[in-house]
């Protein structure tokens, strides 16, 4: 049994306006990204199934040509290899869920976010 707590896990700074925390079980990810207003995740896509949960503030994500903003408490399921971005509305709490792992995060195959 393996216990986070968020409150005392270093935040990785990918760029200015993205921090990350993370966590690899065998099968899924988990991150929880601290991102502040005027950020941006660019485009990108990934192998895996992807469920956002904003916790704080607001999130635009676009994808397939539609936008879709997210508040607090709202989620988004994103399909594997479904080129998707992301603009920072507030700042913003947001908690991801990837399935299967993220071997590219793990492989520090994650440059996208450190523009």
């Amino acid at each position: 049994m393996q216990v986070q707590r968020w409150n005392q896990t270093e935040v990785e700074q990918m760029n200015g306006s993205i921090g990350r925390q993370v966590l690899h079980g065998q099968n899924i990810t988990v991150s929880r990204l601290i991102l502040k207003k005027g950020g941006v995740v660019p485009v990108h896509h990934h192998v895996n199934e992807q469920i956002t949960t904003v916790m704080e503030g607001r999130l635009m994500f676009l994808m397939d040509g539609k936008e879709v903003v997210l508040e607090a408490g709202e989620s988004l399921v994103i399909p594997p290899n479904v080129p998707h971005r992301v603009d920072v509305l507030e700042d913003a709490i947001a908690l991801d869920v990837f399935a299967p792992v993220r071997e590219d995060w793990i492989r520090g195959e994650d440059a996208y976010l450190r523009k």
